[in-house]
């Protein structure tokens, strides 16, 4: 197959859990199939983002593109002004025309049976009809994110704006998911919330993998007795609610059994909340690190304290593939086949998630047949060797089918109310 693979970024820094799922997914898939990867650039990426696209790629189309930067004076024009847009701003913000405009022209060539895109943003940029058979990869349930997040603001104004972006994303990834040949999710759990609210026949989840070769103990970083580490990308508004719930509601109850307890928070762009937890109680904010590898190595006990979020958490995989007991919310570990007290430990209130982290903090035997344990099983069922097959197999798919029925791609184009 010759696919086009859409995105609105380069991968690398691969320092998100979304990228890391893309570049894997991608990494098995040209073993099979040639791939062009279209993409946005605002510029932010690695310096070498370009060249590197070889190595998840055969051909990149790099189109620039500059999103407001959040909390930038646009950027607040712009939330303005889509106050009066149906485009949930999470979406609008990625329109390109230059981007549908060489959509259009490679599709138009005939040299393409497949068009991919990745993440529901880049949808604002296809082309209706597309003219090919069309999937789309969604890492996250979206407007289940966004009702999240309304579900924990605090302030009247800030709910009702989340409220709204909810109330569009629900409109706009609903009609976006039945306009596809065939959708891909990430857990069970994110493709029956697609079939039941979206109605969304043709949806398969396919698994989560880790990079088990690279995420293995060194044998070289010593741990430290009552180091805790968290660890994702603090741009993410997930992680910094989590962050904040937990420095607030849970982390003073740890340090209240464990004194001499330390927090490590790892992960690229903290803001100011996050930056001034750093000094306090113990708590280490690194921000971007070149590689998060030694900090889980170092750490006793992982934490995943996540209120917010879709999909699933590759940092759960990460960690256990390095051997250590983890703690999470139910949410955080939400569409992950694992085992609450055996793989890790789940609790969702203050007092429970404090009792967990300490019990392993007091028991290292026990956190360390935990750490061993996980690190078995995810070294057994999610490499990504493995859990790469499906994604491939539904793509030679969607193909096969269209080629038995070429009115099948067009008629689901169509199909967006």
């Amino acid at each position: 197959m010759r696919i086009l693979w859409l995105k609105t970024e380069l991968l690398h820094p691969i320092d998100k859990g979304g990228k890391i799922r893309t570049y894997f997914t991608l990494q098995q898939l040209i073993r099979h199939h040639h791939v062009t990867y279209v993409t946005l650039d605002a510029g932010d990426g690695a310096d070498d983002a370009l060249e590197r696209a070889s190595e998840y790629s055969h051909d990149v189309i790099s189109i620039p593109h500059a999103p407001a930067r959040k909390l930038s004076l646009r950027f607040f024009v712009e939330l303005g002004l889509n106050l009066f847009s149906d485009l949930p701003y999470a979406v609008a913000r990625y329109r390109s025309r230059p981007m549908e405009e060489r959509i259009r022209a490679l599709v138009a060539s005939g040299g393409y049976d497949l068009l991919i895109c990745d993440f529901l943003a880049p949808d604002v940029n296809v082309p209706r009809p597309a003219g090919i058979p069309t999937v789309l990869f969604q890492h996250n349930v979206e407007a289940m994110i966004w009702e999240r997040h309304t579900q924990v603001q605090t302030g009247a104004l800030r709910r009702a704006f989340f409220r709204s972006q909810w109330k569009k994303m629900v409109r706009y990834e609903g009609a976006a998911c039945r306009g596809y040949d065939h959708v891909i999710a990430v857990s069970e759990e994110d493709r029956d919330a697609m079939r039941a609210e979206y109605g969304v026949r043709n949806v398969d989840a396919v698994p989560t993998g880790v990079d088990t070769a690279f995420f293995s103990p060194s044998g070289q970083t010593t741990q430290v007795p009552a180091n805790v580490v968290f660890v994702g990308s603090m741009d993410w508004m997930p992680n910094e609610d989590a962050i904040a719930f937990f420095a607030s509601d849970v982390w003073p109850l740890v340090r209240s059994a464990v004194p001499d307890a330390t927090l490590t928070v790892v992960g690229r762009k903290p803001g100011a909340a996050v930056r001034a937890l750093d000094g306090r109680r113990g708590v280490e904010v690194t921000g971007r690190v070149e590689d998060v590898r030694p900090y889980l190595e170092r750490a006793a006990v992982a934490v995943v304290p996540l209120r917010v979020g879709g999909g699933t958490r590759l940092k759960i995989y990460e960690a256990m593939a390095m051997g250590k007991p983890t703690v999470s919310t139910r949410i955080g570990a939400e569409g992950l086949p694992l085992t609450d007290g055996e793989e890790l430990h789940l609790a969702d209130d203050p007092e429970a998630f404090a009792a967990r982290v300490v019990a392993l903090l007091g028991d290292p035997e026990a956190a360390t047949q935990m750490g061993r344990t996980a690190q078995a099983r995810v070294r057994r069922d999610f490499a990504w060797e493995t859990a790469a097959r499906p994604f491939i197999e539904i793509c030679e798919g969607v193909v096969d089918r269209t080629a038995a029925d070429p009115t099948r791609s067009d008629s689901a184009l169509t199909n967006r109310n």
